[in-house]
Parts: C-alpha cells; structure tokens; sequence
C-alpha cells in the first residue's frame, strides 16, 4: 500500500498536468482564434474526450472553450474597429 502523501503528491502531479492541457488548449485558441476551431479538435490535441475538455475548460477559466473563442474573436474585431483598419 502507497504512502498518502505519495497519493497526494500523484494527485497534485495529474491535476498540473490537466491544467498544462487547458492552458495549452487556451494558448491555442488565442493564436488560432482567426481560424476556423470546434470543440472537437481542441479536445483531439489536448488528448481528451470533448465533454471532459468543455467541463475542466470552464471550471479553470470560467467559460467554454467555444465561448473564450467568441470573446477573443469579438476583442480582436473590437480593436480592429478601434484602430480604424477594418470596417
């Protein structure tokens, strides 16, 4: 039987690596917002399933990957506007 802070310490490990994927996912979505991007996908390159990606997506940063996606596509389309090169 394993030692519990070896439980904890492989926990916390699982949950730092979870949260690498998320990140990852969500630098993704930042550099790529000008491109066509579904949830599907996103999962597929973070190694997980699309639900499980949506869920932990919106527990760690408070909305779905779809919905960081129209945020930072509105932010971007915002500034253009502000700058004066697109109408």
């Amino acid at each position: 039987m394993c030692h519990p802070a070896w439980a904890r310490a492989r926990t916390t490990a699982l949950r730092l690596e979870e949260f690498t994927r998320l990140r990852r996912v969500r630098d993704r979505i930042d550099r790529e917002y000008d491109r066509p991007l579904d949830v599907l996908e996103l999962a597929r390159g973070a190694g997980m399933a699309a639900g499980q990606l949506s869920r932990r997506f919106r527990t760690a940063y408070g909305d779905s990957p779809y919905d960081y996606l129209l945020t930072r596509r509105a932010e971007r389309a915002r500034t253009l506007l502000l700058r004066g090169t697109a109408s």
